[in-house]
Order: C-alpha cells, then sequence, then structure tokens
C-alpha cells in the first residue's frame, strides 16, 4: 500500500521561488513592498497559525506578505510540549468537535505534510498506588475512545499503535526510573511528537516563501487596518506602509493589543528541562496524574538530546504579556512534587538545567473574570472580524493550526470578495517531508533526518566539506555548527537568538546557550555563513 504522501487528492499548487529564507532576500522583499503596491493578504505574526496562514493563502494563488516584529516561532509555538495531541483530553471533557478536529490534524502532519518532523512517541502512564482502580479502569476506557478517535480521522495503526496494558516488569523497563513499590503496572498508549516545534513553523515559512509569499521578520506592525499596516523595520528603524486587500491578525497572545475588543485569557503553561542520565534509560514519555485531579497529567518527555522536558502547568495570567513569559519557582516547585509522587530518584532544585514557559491564548468566553480554571476553557479557536474590517484568528492550540489557518483565510477571502482556489494544505508537504520509505533511505544521520527531512543530506555534506562545522557548538550535544550555518543562509536565522533559541534549542539550556554565543556570532558576521578563520 502507498504511504498517503505520495497520493494527494489534489494536485498542489508548484512553488514558484526558492524556500530559502535569509538577510539579503528579506532586504530584498521589505523594499519591494514600500512602492505601495498592495498584496492580497498581509498576515501579522509568523507563529504556526500566522505561518500557516501565508501558506494557505500563497497556495490558492493569493500574494502574500508575512510580518512579525521578533522571528519565527518567536511566542507561543516554541513553547509547547512538542506534542501534536489527538484530542483524547478533550474528549473527557465532552469537547468532541475539538476532539476530532484535533485527531484529523494529527493524522495530516504525520502521514501526509510533515511525516519527517512529528512521529509516534510512546507513553507510560504508570499505576501507582496513587492512581486508584476506579481511575485506573477510566484511563483504560479514555485509551480506548482515543483509538477509536483515530480510527474516526482515519490514521493507520501502523502510524500509531493501539494502547495496552503493561506488567510491572514491562512498565519499569520502559521507565525504570519509577518506584516499584506499590507499582501494578502501566497503560501505554502512542501520539505524536513534534521533533520541535519552532522546527515546524520554519517548515510552514519556508515552503509559503517556496510558494511566492513574503516572509519578513524584525517587521513590527505599528498600526493595523483593513487596507495594510504600517510597519517599521526592526534592524534600520525605517517605517513604512503594506498596502494589502485584506489583513489577517495572527499574533497570539498579543492580539488585543492590535485590535480593540479582543477577550483573552492567557495561561502559563510551564516545562523544566533536566538531563536524561538524571532519569535512567528512558524510552518512553510518561503521563503522571497530578494527585487530586482526574484528568490532568504531567508529561515526561525525552528529547533524543540528552535532555528531558517535564511539563505542564496551567495557570492563569493577569496583566501586561511579557515577550518572553518567566517561569516562576512554584511552577517548578509543583512539577518537582509531581515528578517525586512516582520516581524513585530524587530529583532537587539544583537538577533543573533549565526551564521555560509559554503562553496559551485561550479565549475568554466566561463573561465574569475568574469565572473558570484556564485548564477548563475550551481550546477551540475563532475568527473575528473587527468593525474595520481585521480578521483576528486566536484561540486553538498548535495540533489544529493547519484549519485554524484555513478557516481565518476563508473569513477572509468571503469578506474581501479575493478571488482564489481551494484549500491545498492538508496535501501539501512541507519543505523536508517525504514518505517513510523515502526518509529512511536519506545518506545523512537519523537526527538530521527528523529535524530537517530530505534536507538532511545537504547539512551534513556542509560538514563532509570542512570539519570546523562538524564539531558540536557545545561538547556533549549534538547540534554542529553546519546545523548554525544553515539557520543563517536557508532558515531567515538574523540573530544569536534566532540560532541558538528558535533553529536550534540549545538556549534552553542557560548554560549551554553562553557556552554558543562566541561559535553563533562567528557564524553571523559573515551572512554567507562561512567560518572565518577555517581550521586546517
Amino acid at each position: 500500500m502507498s504511504h498517503p504522501l505520495s497520493r494527494p487528492r489534489t494536485t498542489p499548487a508548484p512553488p514558484r521561488a526558492s524556500s530559502s529564507l535569509n538577510a539579503a532576500r528579506r532586504r530584498r522583499e521589505l523594499s519591494g513592498l514600500a512602492d505601495g503596491t498592495p498584496v492580497d493578504v498581509l498576515v501579522v505574526g509568523l507563529g504556526a497559525t500566522g505561518a500557516g496562514v501565508a501558506l494557505d493563502a500563497a497556495t490558492r494563488g493569493l500574494t502574500v506578505a508575512a510580518i512579525d516584529a521578533h522571528d519565527l516561532a518567536f511566542g507561543t509555538s516554541r513553547w509547547s510540549s512538542k506534542l501534536i495531541h489527538g484530542g483524547l483530553r478533550y474528549l473527557a471533557t465532552g469537547q468532541l468537535d475539538v476532539a476530532h478536529e484535533s485527531a484529523v490534524e494529527r493524522g495530516v502532519l504525520m502521514e501526509r505534510t510533515a511525516p519527517h518532523l512529528v512521529g509516534a512517541q510512546p507513553f507510560v502512564m504508570p499505576l501507582t498506588p496513587l492512581v486508584s482502580r476506579s481511575q485506573a479502569a477510566l484511563a483504560r476506557a479514555g485509551l480506548r475512545a482515543g483509538d477509536l478517535l483515530r480510527a474516526s480521522a482515519r490514521t493507520s495503526r501502523a502510524t500509531l499503535p493501539p494502547p495496552r496494558a503493561l506488567s510491572p516488569v514491562e512498565t519499569r523497563h520502559l521507565a525504570p526510573a519509577l518506584r516499584s513499590t506499590g507499582l501494578r503496572g502501566g497503560l501505554l498508549s502512542w501520539d505524536g511528537k513534534l521533533s520541535d516545534d519552532a522546527r515546524l513553523v520554519t517548515a510552514l515559512a519556508r515552503t509559503a516563501a517556496a510558494h511566492g509569499a513574503r516572509i519578513l521578520t524584525r517587521t513590527r506592525a505599528l498600526s493595523l487596518d483593513a487596507g495594510g499596516a504600517v510597519v517599521r523595520d526592526e534592524l534600520t528603524g525605517e517605517e513604512t506602509r503594506i498596502n494589502a486587500r485584506a489583513v489577517v491578525n495572527a499574533t497570539g497572545v498579543w492580539a488585543g493589543g492590535l485590535i480593540e475588543d479582543i477577550r483573552l485569557r492567557p495561561s502559563r503553561g510551564t516545562h523544566l528541562v533536566l538531563r536524561s542520565e538524571d532519569l535512567g534509560s528512558l524510552t518512553a514519555g510518561l503521563h503522571i496524574p497530578i494527585p487530586g485531579e482526574t484528568n490532568r497529567f504531567v508529561l515526561v518527555l525525552p528529547q533524543g538530546d540528552g535532555r528531558v522536558y517535564v511539563g505542564l502547568t496551567d495557570e492563569p495570567v493577569d496583566g501586561d504579556i511579557p515577550d518572553v513569559p518567566e517561569v516562576p519557582e512554584t511552577d517548578i516547585g509543583f512539577l518537582l512534587d509531581v515528578l517525586g509522587s512516582a520516581l524513585d530518584v530524587s530529583l532537587g532544585r539544583d537538577d533543573v538545567i533549565g526551564a521555560f514557559a509559554g503562553l496559551r491564548p485561550l479565549l475568554d468566553t466566561s463573561g465574569a473574570p475568574g469565572a473558570a480554571r484556564t485548564a477548563d476553557i475550551s481550546r477551540k479557536h475563532a475568527v473575528l472580524t473587527s468593525p474595520d474590517g481585521v480578521v483576528t484568528v486566536v484561540g486553538g492550540k498548535l495540533t489544529t493550526y493547519r484549519r485554524m489557518a484555513q478557516d481565518a483565510l476563508d473569513a477572509v477571502i468571503s469578506a474581501r470578495g479575493l478571488a482564489a482556489g481551494p484549500c491545498r494544505t492538508a496535501w501539501l508537504p512541507l519543505v523536508g517531508a517525504a514518505a517513510p520509505a523515502a526518509l529512511a533511505a536519506l545518506d545523512a544521520p537519523r537526527r538530521l533526518v527528523r529535524r530537517y527531512g530530505t534536507e538532511a543530506p545537504a547539512v551534513h555534506a556542509l560538514g563532509l566539506d570542512d570539519p570546523a562545522l562538524a564539531r558540536p557548538v557545545v561538547p556533549g550535544h549534538p547540534v554542529t555548527v553546519a546545523e548554525l550555518v544553515w539557520a543563517v543562509r536557508h532558515e531567515g536565522a538574523l540573530d544569536e537568538a534566532d540560532v541558538l533559541d528558535r533553529r536550534t534549542r540549545i538556549g534552553v539550556v542557560p548554560d549551554d546557550r553562553e557556552a554558543a554565543l562566541d561559535t553563533a556570532r562567528e557564524v553571523l558576521r559573515h551572512e554567507d555563513g562561512r567560518l572565518v578563520p577555517r581550521t586546517s
């Protein structure tokens, strides 16, 4: 049987340009907009949803400019759990439409558009003494329902195997750090896992660029209206106006700063970064039930790079929205306490080598502040049109970015009378995507294939051509200098934060980030990515 990626139902529009993003292209395309010629669609915000809108619009034959005040995936999109959820949690809360939509979009990513970035992740829910037999029975039923949801979304069992019960021995084999005392076994399930959420956004933006979209980072919208935006080049300070026939506000938790009457209740999700060695040979992720909660878990997520992420919290955030959320010590303590309820290893504050938090842009539908916990607010998205005609898309979650983008663009096309073709993104492979057999045949390290897909051999070749580029950026971490060079040449990285915090994830550990800064700056000093001096 052929893989779904090899048999699209519609013929995707052919690329019209290179997918490479870099400083020179940015300057050229931003300058080209200064003559006042309008684009069909201006997208503000280059997280997953904004990049998804840009791709959808470009592949429908529309002219597109997409801007962000900072960088690709600067906001919430890079602070996720790196999971592509199938919607099981939403089944438990009766949100059947959200659950089904999530399962469908998970299948789209895993089997059609991004199989190089999204793979199957096994999870173990340990049945500890804190998990009652009734809770375990409820969890088993939920996992069976999740498998039915997978089937209803037409995702193959070869992509996501069925759940099953584990004996105590099997459970400890997958997660040796679990406390054996009182362990009754575990429940094994599967879900989608991204190699890197920021790399998904980069792939979306580059695919949009290949179809003619102008992708412009460090370009801040100072004001918006239905006919475009006044923007400022954050690198030069120059201001100009980008004219457009339609405008989409996809700025997530910052949407209310550009458009009045957008009501959001941001929720903070915190993750810890631990060393893999501190948790033993962890070959599966963990769902650790939060004591006193029936449908909330702390996730333990091995990253394959010597790090493990642990999260996440769900706490309301009041006041101004920061560019980069801080992680409060209370969140760190909470996550360590939940880990301690199930693990046989003692983990303290000194074992936390990094931490990060993201803000979910949840819709405020309560009508009264404080009426519900943010953990209980629906993950549905909404497409709203302001009185002056700007379309804003808010809510939702990373898994459903593509559907959010489609709904926003459908609203724009209808409201503004744009001539556009049908949506093609459910069958359009992103940059680097290929069927599993083709990915397996690539002559490149598996780690690079999981991050770059079909481009992995080209990234690997940089190091083969120049041994200086093959060395690790930080001792003990797998990212090489070649990956930094690739980020500058092809992925739109303009400064060391772009390279270390978003094109790679070196920056989530502050000590590693500090150690990598000189190398990142050396690469960036030369726009073509050549290291000077070269080693002999």
